[in-house]
């Protein structure tokens, strides 16, 4: 499926579903370099990939964060319930990003089993089994795709919920709108 990634270079480019409220203030603060406010409590769950090569520009205590291998939130369901029940968010960022690790894992297979025997100490033929078992489970395919179908998955969960399927380009550290 072809999806059209916005760039966001100022405030008018920000989607008006997201204006005025915690989507578009994160794309402010990462983008445009918007002064930080002050924030006593969290107003948004991220939703973004465990990858080292990103991170955002945003306030203390604006967001509660929940890193996963390619954004997948499907086995953090619960930390995205406290977070809306307990924590009060309305607002979710859900945000994949280029060149991501869990896009086509049967071609790590072999770098993933010797890199468990090597630096972890397993057997092989448990490093295999464990790739095997769950390799499929944290798959997500195209990242484009995965962030737009988890978003989809996410609004019939919490349909009272505003979900923002955002992009991070990792050469130029910068956040864009999917539509």
């Amino acid at each position: 499926m072809k999806h059209k990634i916005l760039l966001v270079d100022n405030k008018r480019d920000i989607p008006k579903r997201y204006r005025n409220n915690p989507i578009g203030r994160l794309l402010e603060y990462h983008n445009l370099n918007r002064p930080f406010d002050t924030y006593a409590q969290a107003r948004l769950l991220i939703g973004m990939c465990m990858d080292n090569r990103k991170h955002l520009r945003m306030p203390d205590n604006f967001a509660f964060i929940i890193r996963s291998g390619g954004a997948n939130l499907r086995y953090s369901e619960f930390k995205v319930s406290y977070a809306i029940a307990v924590g009060g968010v309305r607002h979710i960022a859900l945000i994949g990003h280029n060149h991501c690790g869990m896009v086509n894992l049967i071609a790590r297979k072999e770098e993933f089993i010797n890199g468990l025997v090597k630096r972890a100490g397993w057997t092989k033929q448990a490093a295999e089994e464990h790739f095997m078992n769950l390799a499929l489970m944290h798959e997500i395919g195209n990242e484009l795709d995965f962030i737009m179908s988890e978003t989809t998955r996410l609004r019939k969960r919490y349909p009272k919920i505003k979900i923002a399927p955002l992009y991070y380009r990792v050469e130029d550290n910068r956040l864009y709108c999917i539509g």
